[in-house]
């Protein structure tokens, strides 16, 4: 190359032009413009060798400057003299340019890239709207208010980044579980009739006397736990415990008529289970009619248990309210108990009224009592005599003799109530029947507001009709409309004075919690006019 370059100088000089008139050298031109008609530069490369073909020395053209990073455009002489040619040093030669394949290959993966990573955060944000903002495809539009209403409404575009945030969505409601605690001949039937005719309860009469038919003759102590077992699957509504104590044989499933208290219960009398009621209309049902309705699978029940926010239960077969205790501090369940007391002096001429339809619940209670304090009960001279020509043996003795186990057991809750643990507090309440059939209305608007329910106006129109009936009922078990004084003093006048004492002396502690006073002679027995009621301390 060096050879080369010196055969060019050398050719130069020998063309020198001689100088021309003005002080320039014929044929010499300006370094900083190319000649006329050679603009482009062509340079040929050849194996070791460079050959100018513009007729000029070798030398860098403009294209030339743009692809060296070390070479810098040489001041153009101003002029070329005439003489000799002087050889000029060989400049550095700008080294080869990157292929442009490899250049162009290069610049298109980096913009595919470019491109590929402006895709993804595009679909990153669009997925963050999607599952931020909640859907309304498939939600109905908004009802159109009329003109004249205070308050319209204000939408605002999807665009606003607001539309982002929406209030959170009301919790489910919770469900409301009701256990009604009291003892036979309490005023139960006519209490349970409050939430039996209410079409948002879900009711079930006395489910544990399946266990007491199932495992006779347990006594009633001992089958206190399997009641609070059924208890507490009935109160998550899986009624396939009642399979557990059907009675009607092996191979036979229980079926919705099955279950004890069927023929008056409001949701099996009525649609869908039955056409024979419709549910949403407060009234009594008959239970005739009830009896005719199609017998249904207990699935079907259970399914409509679930439908309910409110399950109430009713028995008279739980005496111990620390029974109930896993039940009311279980937080799934959220359980509430209402005490419905009663008289225990009416309640004691009530169960000898109904001593034949009793016998088998008396036995199994006088069997739990202890042996080793039990009193003797006194029985009146006419029961004595009745009870003979009737063939009923010792049902008075039974029937007042099971008021000592329940007295006693009464006592114990009651001094649980008076010094209420932290799983009893706000879940207790007393309602006293003489209370609900002197002031029904204010009775179950107090009921109702403990169980948060709604006191409609056919449901006080209810519990008054069944508070102002003609009379007092003579049939022990069936809920008709009766006269309140006669409810509430009927004992005072069925029962001798020696068995008033007597039961007076079996529950003379619940009596003063619940505020019934006792008496202390006959006159002051039959003396209606006097009350014996006051104000009781829960």
């Amino acid at each position: 190359m060096r050879a080369a370059g010196t055969r060019l100088e050398h050719g130069l000089g020998s063309r020198a032009q001689p100088r021309q008139a003005g002080g320039r050298a014929a044929g010499a031109r300006d370094w900083a413009s190319p000649p006329a008609g050679r603009e482009k530069c062509q340079i040929r490369r050849g194996k070791g060798s460079l050959l100018g073909i513009c007729g000029q020395p070798p030398r860098p053209c403009a294209p030339c400057d743009v692809m060296s990073n070390s070479w810098r455009w040489p001041a153009a002489p101003a002029l070329l003299l005439a003489g000799p040619a002087v050889p000029r040093p060989l400049l550095p030669w700008p080294p080869a340019p990157l292929s442009m394949k490899v250049f162009r290959r290069k610049a298109l993966v980096l913009c595919l890239g470019y491109v590929l990573l402006l895709l993804l955060t595009m679909l990153n944000l669009l997925d963050y709207k999607w599952h931020k903002e909640p859907q309304q495809c498939n939600e109905p539009p908004p009802a159109r208010r009329a003109p004249s209403s205070p308050q319209q409404p204000h939408f605002q575009p999807r665009s606003d980044i607001r539309s982002l945030y929406r209030p959170p969505a009301p919790p489910p409601r919770q469900r409301q579980l009701v256990y009604v605690f009291t003892t036979w001949r309490s005023g139960s039937s006519f209490f349970g009739e409050l939430f039996n005719q209410n079409p948002e309860v879900f009711f079930l009469y006395e489910p544990v006397w399946h266990v007491w038919q199932k495992l006779y003759p347990g006594d009633a102590v001992s089958l206190q736990g399997a009641a609070r077992d059924m208890l507490s699957s009935l109160y998550r509504c899986d009624l396939a415990v009642f399979q557990l104590y059907n009675t009607a044989g092996a191979g036979k499933n229980l079926t919705t008529l099955g279950i004890f208290g069927a023929a008056t219960n409001k949701v099996i009398c009525s649609s869908p289970l039955c056409p024979a009621y419709r549910k949403e209309v407060v009234g009594m049902v008959d239970d005739k009619v009830c009896k005719k309705c199609p017998p249904q699978r207990l699935s079907l029940l259970q399914d409509e248990c679930l439908k309910y926010h409110t399950l109430v239960i009713k028995g008279v077969r739980v005496f111990d309210l620390a029974v109930l205790a896993p039940l009311l501090q279980d937080p799934a369940l959220q359980l509430k108990v209402i005490h419905l007391v009663r008289d225990p002096r009416a309640v004691a001429s009530s169960r000898i009224k109904s001593r034949h339809g009793l016998i088998r619940e008396s036995l199994q209670v006088v069997r739990s009592r202890d042996p080793r304090i039990h009193r003797m009960p006194l029985l009146d001279a006419s029961h004595k005599l009745n009870s003979k020509k009737e063939g009923g043996g010792g049902s008075d003795y039974h029937a007042l003799g099971a008021m000592e186990v329940i007295c006693s057991s009464m006592a114990k809750t009651l001094q649980t109530a008076l010094r209420p643990p932290d799983w009893l507090k706000n879940n207790y309440l007393v309602v006293r029947y003489e209370d609900l059939v002197v002031d029904p209305i204010k009775t179950v608007r107090q009921v109702y507001g403990f169980v948060n329910l709604v006191v409609s106006p056919e449901m006080e129109k209810f519990a008054l009709n069944m508070t102002s009936g003609p009379g007092y009922s003579s049939k022990p078990f069936v809920v008709s409309a009766r006269n309140a004084t006669q409810a509430v003093s009927a004992w005072r006048t069925a029962l001798s004075f020696q068995q008033i004492k007597q039961i007076e002396e079996y529950c003379h502690q619940p009596m003063a919690v619940l505020g019934y006073e006792r008496v202390n002679s006959p006159e002051e027995v039959k003396d209606l006019s006097k009350t014996l009621l006051r104000k009781p301390r829960l």
